[in-house]
Parts: C-alpha cells; sequence; structure tokens
C-alpha cells in the first residue's frame, strides 16, 4: 500500500480539521468527511474532491485510515464507543489517528477497544494554530506502535511539518498536556503582569519590549504582544473554553499521577472564573482585560 494512496475519513472537519482535510487533499488522497453541524462549511473540501458521509460507523467501514480531530476525551468515546459508533463499523487493519487533545487514561480505554475491534491506533494530537493546519504544516505529537507510526508516517506528513514519536500509546497525549499546560500557564501569568502593567500607567510597547530583551522572551510574548499593545487577537485566537478544558485534562493527569498540581489548579480557576464571567468562546489574549477589569480607557475594546 506503500505506492497507492489510503482511503481517509475524517470526524471533525472544524477550524483546525479542515485545515488537514484540505492538506490531504492536496496530497492526493481520497477523502470522506463526517457530516456534523459543527464542521466549518464543506463547499471548498468537496469541490476540491471530498465526500461526505452521514453516519460515523458508516464512514469507518470506507476508509482505511480515521482521522478523529474532535473537542476532547468525550467525544473521542461517544464518536468511537457509541452503539452507532465507528467502531462498530471498523475494518480488520485499519488505523484510528486521534488528533484530540485527550485525557491519557481515556485514550488507554480507546485503544484497547480498538485493538479489540482489530484494528490499529495512534494519539497523535496537535500543536499550532488553523492557519498552520490550512498550509499542512502541523506539529504532531504521536503516541503509538512504532510500527504503526512509521507506517502512517506519509498520511502524517501529508499535513504536519514537525512530528514527534513521543512513545507507546498515551504518550502523544501526555506530552501534548505538559506542552498546553507550559503554553497556557505562561499565558495567564502574562495576561496578568500585562494587566499589572496597564493598571499602573506603564507603557505598552515598553513593557513588552523590556519582557522581548529579556527573560520574558517566548513564543507566548509573540502570540500576546499585538493584544497587549494594540487589542489585536489575532496571534492567539485559542479559546478560553478549550484553555479551561485542556488545564481541567492537565490537572486529571496530575492527579491521576500524584503529581504537584496545585500551581495548574489556580491557573485552572483563573480560565473557569474568565468563561464564567462571559469569555468562554472569547481568545485567550482577552485574559488581559477580564483580570484588569476591562479594556484600557479609550484603547481598542475586545
Amino acid at each position: 500500500m506503500s505506492e497507492q494512496k489510503r482511503n481517509i475519513g475524517l470526524i471533525g472537519a472544524g477550524l483546525m480539521g479542515s485545515g488537514i482535510a484540505a492538506s490531504l487533499l492536496r496530497a492526493g488522497y481520497p477523502l470522506t468527511v463526517l457530516e456534523h453541524p459543527g464542521n466549518q462549511p464543506l463547499d471548498t473540501l468537496i469541490g476540491a474532491g471530498a465526500r461526505t458521509c452521514a453516519d460515523a460507523r458508516e464512514l469507518a467501514g470506507q476508509v482505511d485510515v480515521l482521522i478523529l480531530c474532535v473537542t476532547g476525551s468525550p467525544q473521542v468515546e461517544a464518536v468511537l464507543l457509541g452503539d452507532d459508533g465507528a467502531l462498530q463499523g471498523l475494518r480488520a487493519g485499519s488505523t484510528i489517528i486521534d488528533c484530540s487533545t485527550a485525557i491519557p487514561s481515556s485514550t488507554l480505554k480507546i485503544a484497547k477497544a480498538v485493538h479489540a475491534a482489530g484494528g490499529r491506533f495512534l494519539d497523535a494530537p496537535m500543536t499550532r494554530t488553523p492557519k498552520e493546519a490550512a498550509e499542512g504544516r502541523l506539529n504532531l505529537i504521536v503516541g503509538g506502535a512504532r510500527e504503526v507510526f512509521e507506517d502512517c508516517l506519509p498520511v502524517l506528513q501529508s499535513y504536519a511539518e514537525n512530528i514527534a514519536y513521543a512513545g507507546d500509546v498515551g504518550s502523544g497525549h501526555k506530552m501534548k498536556l505538559l506542552h498546553n499546560y507550559v503554553s497556557l500557564g505562561f499565558s495567564a501569568v502574562l495576561a496578568e503582569a500585562a494587566a499589572c502593567a496597564r493598571l499602573s500607567g506603564a507603557d505598552a510597547q515598553a513593557f513588552c519590549d523590556i519582557l522581548a530583551a529579556g527573560g520574558g522572551n517566548s513564543v507566548v510574548l509573540t502570540r500576546l504582544r499585538p493584544y497587549i499593545e494594540s487589542g489585536d487577537p489575532s496571534g492567539f485566537r485559542f479559546s478560553v473554553s478549550n484553555a479551561l478544558k485542556d488545564m481541567g485534562y492537565y490537572c486529571t493527569m496530575t492527579e491521576e499521577q500524584g503529581a504537584q498540581g496545585e500551581l495548574a489548579r489556580a491557573i485552572r480557576a483563573l480560565y473557569a472564573d474568565a468563561a464564567q464571567a462571559g469569555l468562554d468562546q472569547a481568545p485567550v489574549p482577552q485574559l488581559v482585560d477580564h483580570i484588569a477589569g476591562g479594556p484600557p480607557t479609550g484603547g481598542p475594546a475586545a
């Protein structure tokens, strides 16, 4: 099957999944997308050659590789393990690649069920943004059997620029949660500092310049800086609700592993407070306004 393109199924053509779908089509893979209200409009994908299917069980029976790009563990379990879930139609030898962010203990349960159904499983969560997804330049962190990873590498390379093999099943999701905790934790720290700077009357550009020239320089600063300086959230469109979900998953992992998680719980509480204040669908940079009690006087409202 090295020369012939495998039939690919995709469940979850949202902001990230639609970019994955476009990249797969550009690479010449036959693609079928599950119809779902949470999808982005499918017209462009259909125009590029994608087909659609209304039933997860039926879709699983048509493809060699089924890629999941849904919100998290509850959605993965529902789409695979339900009475009419994908595992009911999975063909022996087919591979499920879960690109979602998930709780590792759930991932192990899912993988066991996939293997029992005769399939193969990789957890391959992604980092970067919808822009890189559309460009085929995602980062992937992959867990699973080495031979399955290597066999599926051409598929993964069609939509990812950097691919790290993390180890056995569940390792990808563990590493993704560790990554997101650091990223979202840094974002919370920076947002709190930026809010304090605003309330103290410090110049926003000078604040960012000083951080950029010292120990505060980071990818997170690059992403939040446009918002801190001018109210532009485009550098980091990850929603507060997704941040809260991921922080909750990380806290669950620390509890299951018996690891220290006090700081993580405080950061999760900040995201929860922002969500409860009506910012659940707002981008993470708006934490600055939430902590500061509102946008800067005379400045751009988010």
